[in-house]
């Protein structure tokens, strides 16, 4: 019993040095998956590549991936940031979830021969100070943030769809299925009371998410 106290108050290193390790594995390493990569409906895998609709392919999927890459950070640091238990339970359920969507894009962009953008520790950090910032205001406007977050990523992959060369059936099948799942992540948010983010806010957010899309669709 003499020992608890110590332990507790170990626990903020024990939370640092665990989130560190999820920040080397979002932005150096190649991520397991808990679901299998999403696959075409049908057998049929598209035409063969020509090798302009690949580069295409492999720069949008970078786009996708730093977008994920985002997302563990994001998570991360709203997670850090709560006082609730149940809020820090489900911003890591969903970091678990979009740890998928990183496997996968990962996992894409070694197909079609492309990299991660260079800038993966510049976007890991900057997610991660939006998202403590968000948590410092309050589980409310930090619940908020990530609805629109996810909203906009939404909106996001959806103009991907329309972008992806046609015969890329196998980034399609992965993008349409993160869509989906970022739709759930947004509802969720919704369901425990996210309060509407000022529209300054929500067009700092989108402005934000324009340089970055814009720098990792190239770098």
């Amino acid at each position: 019993m003499t020992n608890a106290p110590s332990l507790r108050r170990l626990s903020a290193l024990d939370r640092l040095l665990a989130g560190a390790g999820r920040a080397m594995g979002a932005i150096a390493a190649s991520p397991g998956a808990s679901r299998p990569t999403p696959r075409p409906e049908s057998e049929i895998l598209g035409d063969p590549l020509s090798e302009s609709d690949r580069r295409l392919a492999g720069a949008l999927m970078r786009v996708n991936h730093v977008g994920e890459v985002c997302a563990q950070a994001l998570y991360e640091g709203q997670a850090a940031t709560t006082s609730d238990p149940r809020l820090e339970t489900f911003f890591r359920d969903a970091a678990a979830e979009e740890g998928d969507h990183l496997a996968w894009t990962r996992g894409r962009l070694d197909e079609l021969g492309a990299r991660p953008s260079l800038l993966n520790p510049l976007w890991y950090a900057g997610a991660f100070a939006f998202g403590a910032i968000a948590g410092r205001v309050g589980d409310r406007f930090s619940l908020g943030f990530m609805v629109e977050t996810e909203r906009q990523v939404e909106r996001h992959l959806a103009e991907h769809l329309e972008h992806l060369p046609a015969g890329d059936v196998a980034s399609r099948a992965i993008v349409e299925q993160m869509k989906r799942d970022e739709g759930g992540h947004a509802d969720q948010a919704e369901a425990l009371g996210a309060a509407p983010l000022p529209e300054p806010v929500r067009a700092a957010m989108r402005l934000a998410a324009k340089v970055m899309t814009g720098t990792a669709h190239r770098i």
